[in-house]
């Protein structure tokens, strides 16, 4: 029986989904060369070359960006009180996790402005190119504008495992809480005190109702797009190397809206496949 057979039943249209092991591709089912919209796993794409720059000298993580008080790691972590399409703040910098795609817009004008190249041909250029991410595209929000294929992902998946664009000390950073105390929203998912969040990762930690298995590394991060996609992976860089599962991340991609049908389906999904992974261990 197939890994993934248990999204057989996922009432799609057109679906295609991957599991790796951080170095191969252990199932997959679907076109994995169809395009999709990813929504907002958008963030995490963004979040790379953003981090990119970082390590490249544009900007530091503490530079100020956005409203006044905040800074680029802020922006990253859903910290500057910049609403979800509003680039003005809602809220006092640091006071809430109050989830943006308009800080990451921020951010893609920031990295636009310091190196003049648009933020789309620089993620193009340092990111989707060198991991021969070839049918993916940023064409709109750099929080929620992005099209890509399972196949694409599964190569981005794979470099989280095994960093080849970035130190491995950046993203375990990545991966790590920032301003662990803040509460917030997950869209979707409701309140949740705390509500951790990485560096444009979101952090799974102990958060219920949510869509990980609830079994799998209170570490795993990832993200979910309104598209009706999502890609989480247990982390493999640094002091992470030695999770249950390290480096092991899945990818799905469909084209119908997150609405009810996702919950608790995609948790019940993720927690078959998580248990089924270790008991192949």
């Amino acid at each position: 029986m197939s890994l993934l057979h248990p999204l057989e039943n996922w009432p799609v249209d057109n679906l295609a989904a991957a599991v790796t092991d951080g170095e191969t591709v252990l199932a997959e089912t679907g076109d994995t060369s169809r395009v999709f919209e990813l929504a907002s796993v958008t963030k995490l794409l963004s979040a790379y070359g953003v981090l990119m720059a970082v390590e490249e000298g544009v900007f530091e993580l503490d530079t100020p960006c956005g409203p006044e008080g905040s800074t680029v790691r802020h922006l990253l972590a859903h910290a500057s009180g910049v609403g979800f399409r509003d680039p003005e703040p809602e809220r006092a910098v640091g006071e809430r996790r109050l989830y943006s795609s308009a800080g990451f817009e921020i951010l893609a004008d920031a990295v636009g402005r310091e190196t003049g190249i648009e933020f789309p041909d620089y993620l193009a250029e340092g990111v989707f190119e060198p991991l021969g991410m070839s049918a993916t595209e940023l064409h709109g929000s750099a929080g929620h504008g992005a099209v890509s294929t399972v196949a694409d992902l599964t190569a981005f998946a794979e470099e989280l495992a095994h960093p080849r664009l970035l130190a491995a000390e950046t993203l375990e950073e990545a991966f790590s809480p920032q301003f662990p105390e803040l509460n917030g929203m997950v869209p979707g998912y409701g309140f949740h005190k705390p509500c951790l969040w990485g560096l444009g990762f979101e952090i799974a930690d102990r958060k219920s109702p949510h869509w990980t298995g609830p079994d799998m590394p209170r570490e795993t991060v990832g993200h979910f797009g309104m598209s009706g996609t999502y890609l989480w992976a247990v982390p493999a860089v640094g002091r992470f190397a030695d999770l249950p599962g390290a480096g092991t991340a899945m990818v799905a991609l469909t084209d119908r809206r997150f609405q009810d049908w996702v919950k608790p389906l995609w948790e019940r999904t993720n927690e078959y496949i998580w248990q089924e992974l270790q008991r192949g261990r």
